[in-house]
């Protein structure tokens, strides 16, 4: 039998009440998708989450990649209720914090053997932008057009796209460069054709562009808000290349890409390239706020980053988030879950590759692991996207249906928990696919 039970209209009237009672004092600005379904939650279990009015859906958002375990997690919510029940916060040595840096340093990219903690995968980027300037005495820093790291400060100056627009003004010192992005590409090449010229582009614009000498490039192994974009395994070690010809440190920020989402344990590990800081969040606590800066020891002892307090943060590493990410970290290593990310990944992406031959509107369907991307597209020549006030339809029914995806918007991200099966996941697919079909019919999509 299928997960998906829809009892009542969505959003239901015990849904309308909850959302209503909240919005009477809820400021503006939560996530958009939460907005428009207009549902609230009641219980998630697995791959599933059923709201207060007893509807039961397939979750394909995932908290946005963060929920690696799934929701409830039997070992989770133990490793949670029984440390809260003992310890909750502070910044004295743990038993979980201590088994906790052992267990992803053991994880971690050959090299990177130092951990510090935070409580939010933005706090975390800033940290690493601090820690990379302690240890060049450089000032300047590198990201990517399509990035995204962040709504602080120093992380908002490195964002590559429409969003930054109102944000400002950033702080000085980041400069943006190409990203490969093949289906859009910067500079209207094919690859392999191309011969990777947005990197050698990248490589010219960060010698020219910058005020000074670079302390870091930072940069996504494969690009999630951008629409979880993957470049060629050929494009990290070019940048990788330039940043070490220019004395720059590598930072992967790996919020997403990382603890087995990509089908490898980190997104790195597809090009082989080593970073010099990583920065976690996301599925490291399974939906429990807690983030890091992984480095090499030699780095960590930078000066006054490595100062007592220097990187500090009140909630980093307190012992209640420690052991819930030791139980999501534990969880994800013993059961090898970027195996199952890899296979049920798979299934997927040939479902959405045979969606896309009979859909005129499927521009583009790319994945690896659970990281998985469509574009929907008025014309796959031009590859106009789809207006969002089309897609907003489709995400609409695509819950109304009982799917929760991020159809929303014409770049489409799909990335569920670690732990999903072959058949939920094709059963959301399914929804999915009825939903498009519609669209075909209707002719609204021109």
């Amino acid at each position: 039998m299928g997960k998906i039970r829809i009892a009542t209209p969505v959003p239901g009237p015990r849904s309308r009440a909850v959302v209503a009672r909240e919005q009477e004092h809820l400021a503006p600005g939560l996530q958009g998708f939460a907005l428009w379904a207009g549902v609230a939650m009641e219980s998630g279990r697995g791959s599933t989450l059923t709201d207060v009015d007893g509807n039961t859906y397939v979750d394909l958002i995932g908290g946005i990649g963060v929920n690696a375990l799934g929701h409830c997690h039997p070992r989770h919510v133990e490793a949670i209720a029984s440390q809260a029940a003992k310890l909750a916060v502070g910044s004295f040595t743990s038993a979980p914090r201590a088994e906790l840096v052992h267990a992803v340093c053991a994880m971690a990219p050959p090299g990177l053997d130092r951990l510090q903690l935070y409580s939010s995968g933005a706090e975390a980027v800033e940290s690493a932008l601090r820690l990379t300037r302690c240890a060049t005495g450089r000032d300047q820093v590198v990201g990517f057009w399509g990035g995204f790291h962040g709504k602080t400060a120093g992380a908002a100056a490195l964002m590559g796209s429409p969003a930054r627009h109102g944000l400002g003004p950033f702080p000085a010192g980041a400069t943006l460069v190409p990203y490969a992005d093949c289906y859009r590409c910067p500079l209207q090449l094919t690859y392999p054709s191309c011969g990777l010229a947005c990197a050698e582009l990248a490589r010219k614009a960060m010698k020219v562009q910058a005020a000074g000498p670079i302390a870091a490039v930072v940069i996504e192994p494969m690009q999630g808000t951008a629409g979880n974009v993957i470049p060629p395994n050929d494009f990290l070690p070019a940048i990788a290349t330039t940043a070490r010809e220019l004395g720059a440190l590598l930072v992967a920020d790996e919020m997403i890409t990382g603890f087995g989402r990509t089908g490898k344990p980190w997104g790195v590990d597809h090009s082989g390239v080593r970073p010099d800081v990583v920065t976690l969040g996301k599925g490291f606590g399974s939906g429990f706020p807690i983030s890091g800066v992984l480095v090499r020891d030699e780095i960590s002892r930078a000066k006054p980053w490595s100062n007592p307090s220097g990187a500090s943060s009140s909630y980093g590493g307190n012992a209640l988030a420690a052991a819930a990410a030791l139980a999501s970290v534990g969880t994800i290593r013993e059961e090898r879950l970027w195996e199952n990310a890899e296979r049920v990944g798979a299934a997927m992406l040939a479902e959405l590759r045979r969606m896309q031959e009979r859909l005129p509107f499927v521009g583009d369907v790319r994945g690896a692991g659970l990281f998985l991307g469509i574009e929907l597209v008025k014309d796959r020549a031009t590859k106009e996207p789809l207006d969002t006030s089309v897609t907003k339809r489709v995400y609409e029914q695509c819950v109304r249906r009982g799917l929760l995806a991020m159809t929303y918007t014409p770049h489409v991200r799909l990335q569920p928990a670690l732990t999903i099966d072959v058949e939920t996941a094709l059963e959301g697919l399914a929804v999915l696919d009825e939903v498009l079909r519609d669209l075909a019919r209707s002719g609204e999509w021109r």
